[in-house]
């Protein structure tokens, strides 16, 4: 009886804090069409969770529903794996950016050194790492919404976005580990090779067996909805190498939704709605209210300067680098509009996904107190909510 009665109560809790979550993710993106979508969808769903969190009105409980955000985690980072055209890393543009992201990643470690002196020098690479990401999963369908993807300021924002997305994943995997350097790159490049061989898998298969491919077109529909099974699998898969060769799971999902655009093709546009369908519907938003519901909002307004200095680090540590790379590197397709170059400086400032991530990876590895990550999301969801919104009230004037 006492079992039974623990497990019932355990149940009650979960489903008590998924029905919180659930009525958060359908009220969030109401909320954000009255404010006419300048208050983003995912800063919505964090403030919810702050709301309904143990820190505040206590009515969920996120580690009744762990795995479930971290399914959403997962699929928010192979999206972006999904989206991101490789080529953007290439060339002389991709090169550059590189290099911004890298000299971005130096300031913010020596700004982070004498803006927090109280934490040890792990807690300083995670706060650096974090300060230099960008959203370009949050940022798509704002540009997007703006009729900005094909142009000139579009594929500026998607290159410093790619780097600001991939830079810090690795850089996670790299730095925010127990292992050497060394140990982790030789643990990188291992992952890296199994990643390749899960990727050839189904390639090979599809190439050596005669109508499979016709046979998996046939099963994407009805009840089957093979294609998106298949999808759930490489995922999931992929998530268990990282996780068993000790790096995060993020790194896992991205490469995901790299081998997925290998295997799916640009031409292919169903599976990309489906899974949209599932992450945006279902998963990231129990991601994004879990993540809030992490957030100590009484830690946050006890230091409110710690949260309004790491908002302008964010904005010079990764914005400030890629404005005066866009203005004193030549690479070709510079922006020549002083306007165009301060809204792709703010839109590569905009981050919140990869410091959510990193501020998850540095607390539970006990290299970053409560209060700071709790500061570090909070200043992360203020960049999603005012960047983008001074890049559309700077936009330059159109010529008559």
């Amino acid at each position: 009886m006492v079992i039974a009665e623990a497990s019932s109560a355990a149940d009650t809790v979960a489903i008590e804090s998924l029905f919180w979550i659930a009525a958060a993710a359908v009220a969030a993106p109401i909320v954000s069409r009255i404010f006419r979508g300048y208050v983003p969808d995912a800063v919505v769903l964090l403030v919810f969770g702050m709301a309904i969190g143990p820190h505040v009105l206590g009515w969920a409980d996120r580690d009744s529903v762990e795995i479930l955000s971290e399914l959403g985690l997962g699929m928010l980072f192979l999206l972006a794996g999904y989206e991101l055209d490789p080529k953007l890393l290439g060339g002389k543009s991709g090169r550059v950016a590189r290099f911004t992201w890298l000299a971005g990643l130096l300031i913010a470690l020596v700004a982070v050194t004498f803006t927090v002196p109280d934490e040890d020098f792990a807690a300083h690479i995670a706060v650096a790492i974090a300060l230099t990401s960008t959203a370009l999963g949050t940022l798509l369908p704002i540009i997007k919404q703006d009729g900005l993807l094909d142009t000139p300021l579009g594929r500026s924002v998607m290159a410093h976005g790619a780097v600001g997305e991939l830079g810090p994943i690795l850089a996670m995997s790299l730095l925010l580990t127990s292992r050497s350097v060394g140990g982790a790159i030789v643990v990188l490049i291992l992952f890296g090779v199994a990643a390749l061989l899960i990727g050839a898998f189904p390639q090979r298969l599809l190439e050596r067996i005669p109508g499979l491919r016709y046979a998996v077109y046939e099963m994407s529909g009805g009840t089957f909805q093979l294609p998106i099974r298949v999808v759930f699998l490489l995922l999931v898969s992929l998530m268990t190498v990282a996780a068993v060769f000790e790096l995060d799971v993020v790194l896992g999902a991205f490469a995901a939704g790299l081998i997925l655009q290998r295997l799916n093709g640009p031409a292919n546009h169903d599976v990309g709605k489906s899974l949209e369908v599932i992450g945006f519907g279902v998963l990231i938003p129990i991601f994004f209210v879990t993540s809030g519901m992490g957030i100590d909002v009484t830690a946050v307004l006890g230091e409110p300067v710690l949260w309004v200095v790491l908002v302008v680090a964010i904005g010079l540590a990764r914005g400030l680098p890629v404005w005066l790379s866009e203005r004193y590197i030549p690479h070709g397709s510079n922006l020549t509009e002083k306007r165009e170059r301060t809204q792709l400086a703010l839109y590569a400032a905009t981050g919140l996904p990869i410091i959510v991530a990193v501020t998850e990876v540095a607390t539970e590895s006990e290299l970053m107190s409560l209060q700071l990550a709790s500061s570090l999301v909070a200043a992360g969801a203020t960049t999603v909510l005012l960047f983008p919104l001074i890049a559309r009230l700077v936009k330059p004037t159109e010529r008559v």
